[in-house]
């Protein structure tokens, strides 16, 4: 994977009503250097959480452009669709499939490498999360933290150009939402991936961010630059 530079330039999200287009977020413009972790921070209905969908392909765009590296992504009337975007993303919600194992969860997006390889990086990312006991089970035997562990290492498996997380760590109790933060963002680094984290959560953001951008009513209130742990 190559490192690549995210671009958001003048962002205008929205939808249709009777009365004509509702703008959701306006004006929107970062950019995010690769191999760096960004964090879109904000309370609920900020609009950070259509921004993520908007990079995803899951959101069309209305105004403004969304480049990673040299390729463009959206603008008005360019569309991307999300598979050849090479972008990952962890949702809220942990959308494993129920008949695969974890282990075969996280491993789904590596089919094309060799088994050895798959192995490895399975087990890998099952210590990470701290999961590895659970590599044989099934999600319905898992809790709902494990569950979002699981769906984790799954998005983060196949190391894609850009990894987008929405709240990935909301379901975890106290203690292991910690350490998995630290966790989570010592990988990325070690990859050189590119991130961005959407949460409200201020502490959490400031663990994980190279930037954070400050978001109040479908606007970029400030983008700035955190200091970086040695």
């Amino acid at each position: 994977m190559t490192a690549a530079d995210l671009h958001i330039d003048h962002l205008r999200l929205g939808y249709d009503t009777p009365r004509g287009l509702h703008t959701v977020v306006d004006g929107f413009s970062l950019t995010l250097e690769g191999g760096h972790i960004g964090c879109l921070l904000g309370p609920s209905g900020c609009g950070k959480t259509t921004v993520l969908r908007a990079v995803a392909g899951f959101e069309p765009v209305r105004g403004g452009h969304i480049r990673l590296g040299d390729q463009l992504l959206s603008a008005p009337g360019v569309h991307l669709a999300p598979e050849r975007r090479q972008v990952g993303m962890v949702f809220q919600e942990y959308a494993l499939f129920p008949h695969l194992t974890a282990a075969q969860n996280v491993a789904f997006g590596l089919r094309r490498q060799p088994r050895p390889a798959q192995e490895a990086r399975v087990r890998e990312l099952l210590g990470v999360v701290g999961l590895a006991e659970a590599a044989s089970r099934y999600p319905h035997e898992l809790s709902g933290g494990q569950q979002q562990r699981i769906a984790l290492a799954r998005a983060l498996a196949p190391a894609p150009a850009l990894l987008l997380m929405d709240e990935p760590f909301s379901n975890l109790d106290g203690a292991t939402r910690q350490n998995l933060t630290v966790q989570v963002r010592d990988i990325l680094r070690a990859a050189g991936q590119t991130a961005i984290l959407v949460t409200h959560h201020e502490a959490e953001a400031h663990t994980m961010a190279d930037r954070i951008g400050v978001m109040h009513n479908g606007r970029l209130a400030q983008w700035r630059e955190m200091a970086r742990p040695v």
